[in-house]
């Protein structure tokens, strides 16, 4: 048979006993007792109510606290912000007296007549190996100044070059500080590069200093010995790279980093 087939009709056996009493459908009786206990629940509440109503009322307990007292007149000026305090004299004032001064005997490294100075955008970005990119990204990321201190020490064959940079940036959109001061310090343990995590610069929150573990070899040149400091504070990067024909030891770069890092 398929589904389709329809099914013959049956008659419905009949029940051996008495027939069944269909269940009684709610008349008038349930709806006024369901009426009558609403109105109960009203009358109820509206009698609490009144009771409440007609009581005296009672004072609360006094607070624990006593009364304040307010002062008389105006209060007294503020002290004024010493250098340490005031933020502004780091980030708006003359980055180039924040700078490590040169050691005696040091000479200028670039010609200039021997004096802190300011580093443009362009020769900032000229000393990545893009510069091309970094000019872009710096400038898209509101690059603000950079102030630069740098000297040579030593004769043939012994020259030692220091150079300290102090890097701004606005970082009014973005904060674009800890951008560059991440990925500066990001690569630093790679093979290419310092090829070890360095040590954390005392008192400068993920500052780090690092002396590369090999030294740059180039044929006819001596090799050239490389160590690098970073550490940033709000929106300035401190950046130190010395570089020498002899091997450098931590304790050179670690107490430059902190002598630059205590003049932030």
């Amino acid at each position: 048979m398929s589904q389709d087939t329809p099914v013959p009709e049956q008659d419905a056996p009949v029940p051996d006993g008495p027939p069944v009493r269909p269940p009684r459908k709610r008349g008038r009786t349930t709806l006024l007792i369901a009426c009558a206990a609403v109105l109960g629940v009203l009358a109820g509440a509206g009698a609490g109510y009144k009771i409440q109503y007609d009581r005296p009322e009672t004072p609360l307990p006094p607070l624990a606290q006593s009364e304040l007292v307010q002062p008389k007149g105006a209060a007294p000026a503020a002290k004024p912000l010493t250098a340490a305090e005031d933020t502004l004299v780091t980030y708006d004032g003359d980055l180039r007296k924040l700078l490590v001064k040169k050691p005696k005997g040091a000479k200028d490294l670039d010609g200039r007549t021997g004096q802190d100075h300011w580093m443009s955008l362009y020769e900032y970005a000229d000393s990545f190996e893009e510069p091309d990119h970094m000019f872009a990204e710096l400038n898209e990321n509101d690059f603000r100044r950079a102030a630069v201190s740098a000297w040579r020490t030593g004769g043939y064959a012994t020259t030692t070059t220091t150079e300290i940079h102090l890097i701004q940036f606005r970082d009014e959109s973005a904060t674009y500080t800890d951008d560059m001061f991440d990925g500066q310090r990001g690569y630093m343990a790679g093979k290419k590069y310092a090829g070890n995590s360095g040590s954390a610069i005392p008192g400068a929150f993920g500052g780090r200093a690092w002396v590369y573990s090999k030294p740059w070899t180039k044929a006819g040149y001596l090799p050239l010995y490389s160590a690098r400091a970073l550490a940033r504070k709000g929106t300035v990067m401190m950046d130190i790279w010395v570089n020498s024909e002899r091997p450098i030891k931590k304790s050179t770069i670690m107490s430059l980093a902190e002598r630059q890092w205590e003049r932030l």
